[in-house]
């Protein structure tokens, strides 16, 4: 069921689930979205040999990943913002019913786009989803790093916990 909502710049969006014809558009959101993190953060901080073992097909990572993000028989989901039939964000959530939580698996929004209320709306319809299909706790994870500052204060002012987690990486 879409959510029409005002965001902040005032301008009418719709959310909707996922069809299949919005997969190219989200896939190239989603190398839009990360591409400057693994080109211009994570590849210069590990150096070449980590990046390409860890993230070295990172667009064919994405165009799999994507692909696979809504399937609602394994309690998968995916919602876009439709602005005049132009895709600008979407999530990603799922949800495990046995132990009653859920999680966003991805949350991108077009740069031209950023800092209108779209994730926050996003994680809100996102919630509300899952509050639906039984879930009591949501996890939402991202960097630690400069690039991820912005998702960090938009989880924050939803009113999730950080938990500090240290990843280490070292070339054998």
């Amino acid at each position: 069921m879409p959510d029409s909502l005002q965001c902040e710049r005032h301008i009418f969006m719709l959310i909707r689930s996922y069809l299949h014809a919005d997969l190219g558009r989200l896939t190239e959101l989603a190398i839009d979205t990360f591409g400057p993190f693994y080109e211009k953060s994570f590849r210069p901080l590990v150096g070449e040999v980590i990046f390409a073992n860890q993230h070295g097909n990172w667009r064919d990572d994405y165009r799999k990943q994507v692909a696979e993000l809504h399937d609602p028989d394994n309690h998968k989901y995916v919602a876009v913002v439709d602005e005049g039939g132009v895709l600008t964000g979407y999530v990603a959530w799922n949800v495990d019913p046995a132990r009653r939580n859920g999680s966003i698996t991805i949350l991108a929004v077009s740069a031209e786009h950023r800092r209108a209320s779209l994730g926050t709306a996003l994680c809100e319809h996102a919630f509300d989803a899952m509050r639906q299909q039984g879930a009591e706790v949501v996890e939402i994870g991202t960097g630690g790093d400069d690039f991820h500052a912005p998702a960090r204060a938009l989880y924050e002012s939803l009113g999730c916990v950080e938990l500090p987690v240290a990843v280490y990486y070292r070339e054998l």
